[in-house]
């Protein structure tokens, strides 16, 4: 006779998948378009999902969705599923001698700029046919929250002091300085070191308010008699170097951002006696992929080594 648990239909991979993608896009039609799939058919795969589990999953609000608690409760367990799918078919690949799949990181916009760059760089060397994916973030708190919620296998994350978060592995990479950003040929030299209280005066670009580098921006232009202002607040920080570069007013950033800087024209000055951007790499203590392994390896050989380009 045949028992409930035999009739039960066993959990489909793509079911997971295309009930993420829904999660993550807020509606139908915008994660069967992501996932190149046609709406009616994505449909019925989460209605079979819904019968399966005996749960409903999704509630319609006008053209989107809203997660049930019971979808908010399986976000994660799905996201663990997926990616312990993703390290089965990445070992089976290496015991082959094969390369191939993806490593996703999220990352903060400094240490997206370095050391991010450079690590990606040696990784692609060694792992050509591994992608490293990123995904934006613009807190800590963010990075940490993917994390731990399977979005992402690995976090890069700048703070104010170091991060100690449960739950996580933390690899500590580097401390960052900060240095002022100009254009060329003005009052700010490019490598002479400066003081805060020397930028007294500038036109200063900044970030929103939460960041280390709004309170050291916060920090010059508070009781400042002598027309220190914030001209320009920007979410993204790519928007930074051509405003300086178009003479908008300088930027203070963390030192990531130097050879970047020097090589778009900017002059770059180091600022003595100011704080320190910690950056630190987290993952889960388990769950991560053979390439998100490999490129947590050659993270701590670069932070034993340290990184000589950074200027």
């Amino acid at each position: 006779m045949e028992s409930q648990k035999d009739r039960e239909a066993p959990l489909d991979a793509r079911q997971l998948e295309y009930f993420l993608a829904i999660a993550e896009h807020g509606g139908f039609n915008k994660a069967a378009a992501a996932l190149h799939v046609a709406q009616p058919s994505l449909s019925q795969a989460m209605a079979n999902l819904e019968a399966d589990l005996g749960v409903a999953l999704f509630h319609r609000v006008g053209r989107g969705v809203v997660l049930s608690d019971a979808a908010l409760e399986l976000l994660e367990p799905s996201r663990r599923v997926l990616r312990d799918l993703a390290a089965v078919r990445d070992t089976a690949a290496a015991l082959a001698g094969l390369h191939g799949g993806t490593v996703e990181v999220a990352t903060m916009p400094s240490p997206g700029i370095e050391p991010l760059t450079t690590l990606i760089h040696r990784f692609a060397e060694v792992h050509p046919r591994v992608t490293v994916s990123t995904r934006a973030a613009f807190t800590a708190d963010e990075v940490m929250t993917l994390v731990r919620d399977g979005a992402c296998e690995l976090g890069l994350l700048g703070s104010a002091t170091p991060v100690h978060p449960s739950g996580l592995d933390v690899l500590h990479v580097e401390e960052q300085p900060f240095v002022v950003v100009a254009m060329p040929g003005g009052e700010i030299e490019d490598d002479v070191a400066m003081r805060p209280e020397n930028l007294a005066g500038q036109r200063l670009i900044a970030s929103r308010p939460g960041s280390l580098m709004r309170s050291l921006v916060d920090g010059i232009t508070t009781d400042d008699g002598a027309g220190t202002r914030v001209v320009s607040v920007v979410d993204h920080r790519t928007s930074i170097l051509p405003l300086v570069l178009s003479g908008v007013g300088v930027a203070i950033l963390p030192s990531s951002w130097t050879r970047l800087a020097r090589r778009c024209g900017a002059a770059v000055a180091p600022i003595k006696h100011t704080a320190r951007l910690h950056v630190a790499l987290v993952s889960l203590p388990a769950h991560l992929t053979p390439g998100a392994r490999a490129l947590l390896g050659l993270t701590r050989a670069y932070t034993r080594r340290g990184n000589p380009d950074a200027t």
